[in-house]
């Protein structure tokens, strides 16, 4: 069975850091997608960023560019997401998702046939 679970969420003054991770378990995820998404109290989804298997290309948000980076682990199951200079706009529940069938990122914010999601890690920016 395929499991996602995210870690590294807190709470942060603006400017400050934070790396969240992804952790999948229950299959191989070497040519698989992985893409955060964020979703803040009374607002939709939205896209943070995607990576792509098996070599890696990754995507993101024009809202994010520039301050967070989405990396993959050595062993590829697990996905990293450095977001630095946070702002509080930023504020949201964070979560990875996961379609086993498909290895590139096209579209990947604005599919909503993810199959696997994890639970989230709440992230707080305020002063």
């Amino acid at each position: 069975q395929v499991q996602l679970v995210e870690s590294g969420g807190g709470s942060v003054q603006p400017g400050g850091s934070l790396r969240l991770s992804c952790t999948a378990s229950g299959v191989d995820m070497k040519y698989t997608i992985i893409s955060w998404f964020r979703q803040a109290r009374g607002r939709g989804r939205e896209g943070v960023a995607c990576s792509s298997a098996p070599d890696d290309p990754v995507d993101s948000s024009e809202t994010v560019k520039g301050r967070f980076t989405i990396s993959r682990g050595s062993d590829k199951n697990t996905v990293f997401l450095q977001m630095n200079n946070l702002e509080p706009e930023d504020t949201a529940l964070y979560y990875c998702a996961t379609i086993v069938r498909v290895a590139a990122c096209t579209d990947w914010d604005r599919r909503y046939d993810y199959e696997f999601r994890g639970p989230g890690t709440q992230v707080t920016v305020s002063s």
